[in-house]
């Protein structure tokens, strides 16, 4: 029976991938939520335990997490928490908010997995799954997009580094880790800062239809042959940039290879 963490599993796609999960009656999901009790629209199934009070903001969210877990190992563990908040350099870049960022995507992961791994919780065999973006290309960004969002992009792609340091740290433990591009969903997220107008143009999906497709692939192909690696499972079909810098006859289907 697998074990399954989804950190940041209240909205978007975190919640999705529970559902996705919840619905596997062999699988336990371990959900974790920033506040003291488990979302009102929450996931109740018997194979679903929340674990709350874990804030990614805090220095003590790994070791609070690990006491959580209560040394039950994790098969795989998905890190989907994030935050997004707009920056133009026109109005000027916001402290506050890029510290969230910066902390959120990129700083908290590591202590995350740096604690469940001393806790013996992740251990041979394990997967990791940092879910990062497109964005967080250096490759990718072209001046037909323009600049701004400087903590949304430079966190992720500080996550993609964090990825690839830790992946050279866990492959003698036999522990994979990925780094993911889930696609444009259409979340609250994306239409908090609002990127829905983009949603039809961009084929954004729904955040059900992401999970469904990250999962798959992460339980289907992603192994230890493919740890440190920075991937799109649905493919280029959703970053539009794609063409412009890859070319037109590269990645047409199926999963890609992002570069950093």
């Amino acid at each position: 029976m697998p074990n399954i963490l989804v950190v940041g599993a209240t909205r978007g796609l975190g919640a999705a991938l529970v559902s996705y999960y919840a619905s596997q009656p062999s699988t336990t999901v371990y959900a974790t939520s920033r506040s003291s009790s488990p979302p009102s629209h929450s996931d109740n199934a018997d194979n679903v335990h929340w674990l709350t009070d874990i804030d990614l903001m805090s220095p003590s969210c790994g070791i609070k997490l690990s006491s959580s877990l209560n040394s039950t190992p994790i098969n795989t563990i998905y890190i989907t928490a994030g935050y997004f908040a707009t920056e133009d350099f026109s109005k000027g870049p916001d402290w506050d908010a890029e510290i969230k960022m910066y902390t959120t995507s990129s700083i908290a992961p590591v202590f995350i997995i740096h604690s469940l791994f001393s806790s013996s919780i992740l251990t041979k065999g394990a997967k990791i799954i940092l879910v990062s973006s497109e964005s967080g290309s250096i490759t990718l960004r072209h001046e037909q997009e323009g600049g701004g969002n400087f903590a949304h992009h430079g966190s992720k792609a500080a996550l993609n580094m964090v990825g690839k340091q830790l992946s050279f740290d866990l492959k003698d433990k036999g522990i994979a880790v990925g780094i993911l591009h889930p696609s444009f969903m259409r979340t609250e997220m994306t239409k908090g800062v609002g990127f829905d107008k983009y949603w039809d143009a961009g084929g954004a999906l729904k955040p059900e239809e992401a999970a469904e497709i990250m999962a798959k692939w992460v339980d289907g192909t992603f192994d230890m042959h493919l740890t440190g690696q920075y991937w799109a499972p649905r493919g280029k079909r959703d970053i539009g940039n794609w063409d412009v810098v890859m070319g037109e006859d590269t990645g047409k289907s199926g999963p890609v290879q992002l570069p950093w």
